[in-house]
């Protein structure tokens, strides 16, 4: 099979940065970084743009967009796969880990029938996706219900990342009852009545779920499958997940919390719009601070995609990370948090997945996206810009 020669790029290697070199692709892997004598190949010049590696996301709730638009407005659930799949591949990103909830019946499309259907159109579109399309299962503790489901799924061998959510009002994101009651209004259209109702439903729910809890990581630590908390909140809470054996913090609220979580051996991970924005949605910590403090691990989408490239690009201009080190926050890190082994850098042996990236009016945007050595995504920016689009040349 012909390989695909990609050169006169700035390549982005863990520890340093190559100007003007050169990356080989062969069978889906990388071949050689700087080759001498790559013919025959397929040759693309990218004139000097940035290539990386791909990017991992290892929480993004877009599907949920893609699938319920408006509040009770369902599209089609492969439509919707096949949609996300398209977006991350134009967003750089090559391991997205689709996040879905499960929490009974109460968050329109966050409810155990739907999110596990969501779950099987994943598996049924991966013979067809442009990306390694994963699935993020988040198990809402105030959920009896959703045990039996997501043991079912693990056992299908359906999830590959298990995270455990507390929504309740009082703590966490939500650290106001009031807090909580805007939520449910702005976002999933209740009267202030129904918020009220959902809340106190919520917090009676909460008997039992530590047992719950326990039981349904225990079965993911029995499969391999990772595990992750959500919303941390305290030094006390991140001892109490450590102790349950779960391998990452996602979106802990403080710097304490993310300290704890850090010196405790415990991955963090961010959201790319809050660095992107530079607040949190849910007035929680910036990112952006955790980064400069060093208990910044992993940046994710979050909700938004395209956030990736960009955020890790304003990481590298507003704190003293290097690219390198700012781009590790959303290839190199998250593969290591999740244990995967074979991609999140360049390096001659593993997977091919690589995204070049232009200057377009100062924003950084992905211009090509290979996954596992397919060209799965490309475009060409105004000659304009401020570097020119990649030119391939005939072998």
């Amino acid at each position: 099979m012909q390989g695909t020669y990609l050169t006169h790029a700035r390549v982005v290697l863990e520890d340093r940065v190559l100007e003007d070199s050169a990356v080989l692709i062969e069978d889906g892997r990388i071949a050689a970084i700087e080759p001498a004598g790559a013919r025959p190949a397929r040759e693309i010049a990218l004139r000097g743009q940035t290539l990386m590696p791909g990017l991992i996301d290892l929480h993004s709730d877009a599907i949920e967009k893609e699938a319920e638009p408006r509040s009770r407005v369902l599209f089609p659930l492969d439509f919707a796969v096949a949609q996300v799949d398209r977006r991350n591949a134009a967003a750089g990103i090559t391991t997205p880990y689709h996040a879905l909830s499960f929490a009974n019946s109460e968050w329109g499309v966050r409810n155990n029938q739907t999110a596990a259907e969501v779950v099987r159109a994943l598996r049924a579109h991966r013979r067809h996706s442009l990306v390694d399309n994963r699935v993020h299962c988040r198990y809402e503790v105030t959920d009896p219900t959703a045990v039996v489901v997501l043991r079912a799924l693990m056992d299908e061998g359906a999830v590959d990342l298990l995270s455990v959510m507390d929504h309740s009002p009082g703590q966490g994101q939500f650290k106001t009852l009031e807090s909580y009651l805007q939520y449910m209004m702005g976002n999933h259209a209740m009267s202030r009545e129904q918020a009220e109702e959902a809340a106190r439903a919520k917090t009676r729910a909460l008997d039992g779920s530590v047992a719950r809890v326990e039981a349904l990581l225990a079965h993911a630590h029995a499969l391999g499958i990772p595990t992750a908390s959500h919303d941390d909140d305290s030094i006390q809470r991140i001892a109490t997940m450590r102790n349950l054996g779960v391998a990452m913090s996602e979106f802990p609220i403080t710097l304490d919390t993310a300290r704890a979580a850090v010196s405790c051996g415990l991955p963090t991970i961010l959201g790319a719009p809050n660095v992107l924005r530079g607040q949190s949605q849910s007035g929680s910590m910036r990112a952006i601070d955790a980064i400069r403090a060093g208990v910044a691990s992993c940046l994710c989408s979050d909700y938004q995609p395209s956030t990736m490239i960009a955020a890790a690009h304003a990481v590298a201009s507003q704190t003293d990370l290097s690219l390198p080190q700012a781009v590790a926050l959303v290839t190199a890190n998250p593969a290591r948090a999740c244990g995967l082994d074979d991609r999140g850098r360049i390096a001659p042996g593993l997977r091919a997945d690589l995204i070049a990236v232009a200057r377009v009016g100062g924003q950084p945007l992905v211009s090509h996206t290979w996954s596992a050595g397919r060209l799965v995504f490309s475009t060409h920016y105004h000659p304009d810009s401020a570097h020119a689009p990649a030119v391939a040349v005939a072998a």
